[in-house]
């Protein structure tokens, strides 16, 4: 199949109506508005899907939350602010049990921050993000392929173990132009769970909702959650490594900020640096296993992100002091360039005396 060029927005768009994606609600916001208008022109001209333009981000995740309790593939998308005004009907869609995929180009903050590119929303996406005992997997793509690739995935996975799932984007990577490639092709018939509440003629009625005035029965919720979880950090932890085999300097980077080392890294090898990287794609579960054991060839790593350093403290925990780790990360929206982050990365590996 021939590649195009297109946008990570627009690429993330015709990859969710790819994997059977019925509905989409949202609402406008900079650096993801290109994926809003694509689902505007392509989902909504196709038979038995819905596209709608919310009237606030509240709406449209509760939107979402319809559609999926009808059993149909459903997705939002926005930027940070957004996302954090979307927190409580995502944590409703996890108690619920219900599948669903959230787009995130993150872009600076706090706050209504800039519209430029950022990787400040980590902590939000790995740690649940709204209130109460839960997680959403949490996937990273480093290019537009990746961003094609990994939406359509998303939704299996999100269908799979019944929970939300958030694709962490930046402002960057929606806006980049590269050429991708779609080897896969559109169900024919309308994707359906068997659980969804479509009548009840001839079954006994489903009810389903996030409150009881019974602690025990929140608590046993909690406890099948927590028992799937376990079972999705098992099965469904992804990453990357480039050069790492005889690297005596590991980079760990994310989403865009790896694309920015690995050129970095590249110059480093040229200069006789031996640095290599792990790059995370799933954000949560976190490769935790493969960190510790590229630990065993060096002890020193620089954690850099966009933003002020969020996604060091998993690096350190899955270390467990076996490592020594340094950070470097710009935050705001500024995004640094190559050889800033190669000067980095030299000044440190000369500091620590490796050859």
């Amino acid at each position: 199949m021939a590649k195009v060029l297109m946008n990570g927005n627009s690429a993330i768009g015709e990859a969710a109506i790819r994997a059977g994606c019925q509905c989409y609600f949202g609402y406008p916001i900079t650096p993801q508005n290109e994926l809003t208008e694509y689902m505007a022109t392509h989902l909504s001209r196709k038979k038995g899907c819905t596209f709608i333009q919310a009237e606030s981000e509240i709406s449209a995740i509760n939107m979402v939350y319809g559609a999926s309790l009808a059993g149909v593939r459903a997705m939002t998308s926005s930027s940070s602010p957004g996302i954090s005004l979307k927190q409580e009907g995502i944590s409703y869609l996890a108690a619920c049990e219900l599948p669903a995929v959230i787009v995130n180009m993150t872009r600076g903050g706090p706050g209504l921050g800039s519209i430029s590119a950022a990787q400040s929303d980590y902590f939000q996406a790995t740690r649940g993000g709204g209130h109460g005992d839960y997680r959403t997997i949490v996937l990273a793509p480093s290019s537009v392929q990746e961003l094609a690739d990994l939406t359509y995935k998303a939704f299996d996975l999100s269908d799979k173990y019944r929970v939300p799932l958030v694709i962490l984007g930046d402002g960057m990577l929606g806006q980049m132009i590269e050429p991708v490639e779609f080897s896969y092709e559109a169900p024919k018939e309308p994707i359906i769970r068997n659980n969804a509440l479509r009548g009840a003629k001839g079954r006994t009625s489903r009810i389903v909702k996030t409150f009881t005035s019974n602690p025990a029965t929140v608590e046993e919720i909690n406890w099948s959650l927590f028992r799937r979880y376990q079972l999705i950090k098992q099965e469904e932890v992804v990453w990357d490594t480039f050069m790492v085999e005889d690297a005596q300097l590991i980079v760990v980077a994310f989403g865009i900020a790896a694309r920015i080392a690995k050129g970095a890294i590249k110059s480093a090898r040229i200069e006789g640096m031996k640095v290599g990287m792990l790059r995370p794609i799933t954000l949560w579960p976190f490769p935790a296993e493969k960190v510790r054991e590229v630990a065993n060839r060096t002890n020193y790593f620089l954690v850099f992100e966009m933003n002020m350093g969020q996604m060091i403290e998993d690096v350190q925990l899955a270390l467990e002091g076996a490592g020594e780790v340094s950070f470097y990360g710009r935050t705001g929206g500024v995004i640094p360039t190559p050889n800033e982050v190669l000067r980095v990365i030299s000044r440190l590996y000369y500091q620590k005396g490796l050859k």
